[in-house]
């Protein structure tokens, strides 16, 4: 298999849904898929704290069958429940035992919103500490993920001197998220780029709309949805990993064949044109023609009208639950929230606007259909977390 940057795998195996079997972790079928992915070049894992159980399964194979020097393990400080360094030190020593190791090779602050929390991570401290653990040996790498704007991931990238991060991105996510802008900038500043979310969370398969369906089984070459979704990803140089949840052994079996026959650049232009009906016909529901110009910005209120448009776009083009997720990670959980409630209706934004969209209206949608109790129960909290 391929390998782009520091000997990883251009296929990394996610270890956020491990196979399971009556609500808890598989760990025979766990193991076969593993070790299935071990044998056939995949050695990047990626796990975090918060993964139920995920870790602690890693740990216990990796062990058992004496796999630690053959792969690279990833996981993530959650930045937002840490409150000093004792905590972030007990967290990462949990992480250890867990995992059955004394050094973590790709280390990331989990989900990190923006620049201002990372300076608020450096003013606690945390930085530093990382460094230290990293000049004795505990951690070899130091990343972040991210969920996004791509104006804000690269202030991070801009923040520190990476080793590497972790972003969403896919061929519907091309400008949006960390966008096709912000990988390329990452990648020509020689920081390797992970991706995850590849398929959606699977609803570039699972939920594509008759119409796309159509049109991919019309192409030739005769592929999946998935496969033309991560060539469309490995095409790009810019790429080092894409992250997979393979929670069964057709799935990895597959997506390893995928990975063993890619080559860069290898799409043509009728191939472009492919993705582009697909994503016409998957828009089709969109509720804001929202193309994220960003001519709109930067609002005097703080608001990111383009992403959380996108995030509004998302509740009608996939499903109510994943467009509020993104909406809370994307303008809630930031040190500075840029959520849509704060639009004080200046309309400074509509004229500039391409597509003549009232801003003002939509913004005032959004609200009524996003900022509902549960998202200001959530948002009490978070800003409690950032404070």
């Amino acid at each position: 298999m391929e390998k782009r940057k520091n000997d990883w795998s251009i296929l990394g195996f996610g270890c956020m849904r491990l196979p399971t079997k009556k609500g808890h972790i598989d760990m025979k079928e766990t193991e076969r898929e593993l070790a299935y992915a071990i044998r056939h070049g995949i050695n990047y894992f990626d796990t975090a704290y918060v993964y139920k159980g995920s870790e602690k399964a890693l740990g216990i194979l990796i062990e058992k069958n004496g796999w630690r020097d053959k792969i690279e393990i990833a996981t993530k400080l959650p930045h937002y429940l840490i409150h000093s360094l004792e905590n972030a030190n007990k967290i990462f020593e949990e992480q250890l035992t867990r995992l059955h190791t004394d050094y973590i090779d790709n280390y990331l602050i989990h989900m990190l919103p923006d620049v201002h929390v990372f300076q608020k991570l450096v003013r606690m401290e945390v930085l530093k500490w990382l460094l230290e653990k990293k000049e004795c040996g505990q951690i070899r790498r130091i990343g972040f993920s991210y969920h996004g704007n791509s104006d804000q991931f690269i202030k991070l990238l801009d923040a520190y001197d990476w080793d590497f991060c972790q972003v969403q991105y896919n061929y519907m996510d091309e400008y949006s998220q960390a966008g096709r802008i912000g990988v390329e900038y990452a990648a020509n500043r020689g920081i390797p780029v992970i991706i995850m979310e590849p398929l959606r969370g699977g609803r570039l398969v699972n939920d594509l709309p008759p119409k796309a369906k159509e049109i991919f089984h019309k192409t030739s070459p005769r592929r999946s949805p998935a496969e033309w979704a991560l060539r469309w990803l490995w095409n790009q140089s810019s790429v080092s990993v894409v992250l997979s949840g393979m929670n069964s052994m057709e799935m990895l079996k597959e997506n390893i064949r995928i990975a063993r026959s890619v080559k860069i650049g290898e799409l043509t232009k009728s191939d472009a044109v492919l993705f582009q009906k697909i994503r016409k016909a998957l828009n089709e529901k969109i509720k804001v023609p929202c193309t994220g110009c960003t001519y709109c910005q930067p609002c005097p209120a703080g608001v990111d009208i383009p992403g959380i448009f996108r995030c509004y776009n998302v509740c009608y083009t996939d499903n109510y639950f994943t467009g509020m997720r993104e909406y809370l990670m994307c303008t809630t959980m930031r040190a500075k929230p840029s959520n849509a409630s704060l639009c004080k209706k200046c309309g400074k934004c509509e004229k500039h606007c391409p597509q003549g969209i009232k801003i003002r209206n939509e913004l005032n949608s959004v609200v009524k259909h996003m900022e509902n109790p549960i998202y200001k129960i959530i948002a009490f909290v978070t800003k409690r977390m950032f404070r």
